[in-house]
């Protein structure tokens, strides 16, 4: 490890962006159009600018999960993102639900207009395609960041919006298994496998899934497909067109804050959906947006893990559901007999190939073993940061700059983002936004809520950077 700088070299007001997803695409380019106060720093990684593994794909199957009218960088989006769309796919429609490749591609031109105004303001940045592996603080204050072997950042803010990490494999996969290139870890990579498998396993049954499932059926049409899930739930599919608001939503959100146990809370959404059956349950659930970090932040751990365990996974399906063509194209596989679902845990998968994986039934409880020449984890989001192999947040856990959250949903933080030390204190300068926060905030992936927080978070820089530099000025003899 190469040592700390400790030069004394003035870092006044320089901030860091690690992370060059759409999370770290949305702190920067708000930080170009508000924070003239030092260099803003984005420190990327090898990935392309601001497309994450979300909006990397190129396949046009895998469809966003928000109508057009919805999705957008900045807080100030408008109707951008409609006008992007329309320019490559002609007459779109802001209830449309559109490629994750195509949003990919506004994140850029988006990011780019930043970087131009950015320029012509005469704004300090600088964009880094090399990822960072250390923090450290710095006696004279602020922080150093390493990137790219020995080379050292000396800034006053840090913001992480590094992502999901890198998928681990199941406890219950063998080394044999993995070892034998028959079961992948990463779903979007499937190009490396080159034989026609006869048979595909996919172990999940979520979104992510989803998306593999109809990738797979597209690369090899005759295999035969078999998806895996604890429950055997596929996410629930947005309505055609948008859903009116449900009348009663301010009460029922109301009644759900004064709630306190999960049980609760549910027993209330059960009845809102009975004093409503006329009205479309899914405009309830989404009714509950601005109101879910709040309900999850009143809860306590142990009550935490109680709708982790119990109520999660129907939660997810609700909550995040299928693009209407996606719902379809999952049904007609089904309808088809090429696709079958099944309701089971995952006992173990062993083999050099074909992977023998042996599952327990949830309905029966019988064990049964099923051979597949391919087993593609599609779990979806990884937040466990205490068990993961992320070389920057490892040593942030070492160095007591970060605490995981005890249900491995990130790590601890404040309301606003700020990461808190081991013994609950503050770290100053030292934030998150995206995934890494969901322990504090359960719902904070989607687009909506990380350009909300990046917004908040550049006003908040900005604001202290201003508030510090007047400071500086008064104090002057």
């Amino acid at each position: 490890m190469g040592s700390c700088p400790q030069s004394g070299e003035s870092v006044m007001g320089d901030i860091a962006v690690i992370g060059g997803g759409a999370a770290g695409a949305a702190a920067f380019g708000e930080l170009l159009s508000r924070y003239d106060a030092g260099t803003v720093h984005w420190i990327v990684g090898p990935q392309e600018l601001g497309r994450g593994v979300a909006y990397a794909t190129r396949d046009d199957r895998h469809l966003l999960n928000v109508r057009a009218a919805g999705m957008g960088v900045f807080h100030e989006h408008a109707e951008d993102f409609i006008q992007h769309a329309a320019r490559q796919l002609g007459q779109v429609k802001g209830t449309d639900f559109l490629p994750r490749r195509i949003f990919g591609d506004f994140i850029q031109a988006q990011v780019g207009a930043r970087i131009d105004a950015a320029r012509r303001l005469g704004r300090s940045f600088r964009i880094y395609p090399e990822s960072a592996q250390h923090i450290v603080v710095r006696d004279e204050g602020g922080y150093a960041v390493r990137i790219g072997g020995e080379r050292w950042l000396e800034v006053t803010q840090v913001v992480l919006a590094v992502g999901s990490l890198a998928q681990r494999p199941l406890r219950t996969v063998s080394s044999q298994a993995l070892d034998s290139g028959a079961y992948a870890l990463d779903p979007w990579r499937l190009e490396r496998h080159t034989s026609a498998p006869r048979r595909v396993l996919v172990i999940g049954t979520g979104l992510t899934a989803v998306d593999t499932l109809l990738s797979v059926a597209e690369r090899w049409p005759h295999a035969e497909l078999v998806a895996v899930s604890r429950h055997g739930l596929w996410p629930f599919t947005h309505s055609p067109l948008p859903l009116s608001s449900y009348a009663g939503q301010e009460a029922l959100n109301r009644d759900l804050l004064a709630c306190d146990s999960v049980a609760a809370m549910v027993r209330r959404v059960r009845q809102a959906f009975d004093d409503a059956e006329e009205h479309d349950w899914r405009s309830i659930i989404d009714g509950m947006r601005p109101v879910n970090a709040l309900l999850w932040q009143r809860l306590g751990d142990a009550r935490r893990r109680q709708f982790l365990r119990h109520v999660r996974w129907v939660w997810e399906s609700s909550r995040h559901r299928m693009a209407p063509a996606s719902g379809q194209a999952i049904h007609q596989l089904l309808e088809e007999g090429r696709l079958q679902v099944r309701a089971a845990r995952v006992l173990a998968v062993d083999g050099a190939g074909p992977l023998q994986v042996t599952l327990r039934e949830r309905a029966t409880q019988l064990v049964s073993t099923l051979g597949a020449d391919l087993v593609i984890q599609a779990t979806g989001l990884d937040t466990a940061i205490a068990y993961g192999e992320h070389e920057l947040l490892a040593r942030l856990l070492n160095d007591s700059l970060a605490v995981a959250d005890p249900l491995q949903l990130g790590v601890l933080a404040r309301a606003d983002g700020q990461l808190l030390g081991a013994h609950g204190e503050p770290q100053r300068g030292l934030f998150a936004i995206g995934s890494l926060l969901r322990g504090n905030l359960w719902e904070c992936t989607a687009m909506p809520e990380i350009r909300a927080a990046a917004h908040q978070l550049a006003v908040r820089l900005s604001d202290a950077a201003v508030a510090t530099s007047r400071d500086n000025v008064q104090d002057m003899p």
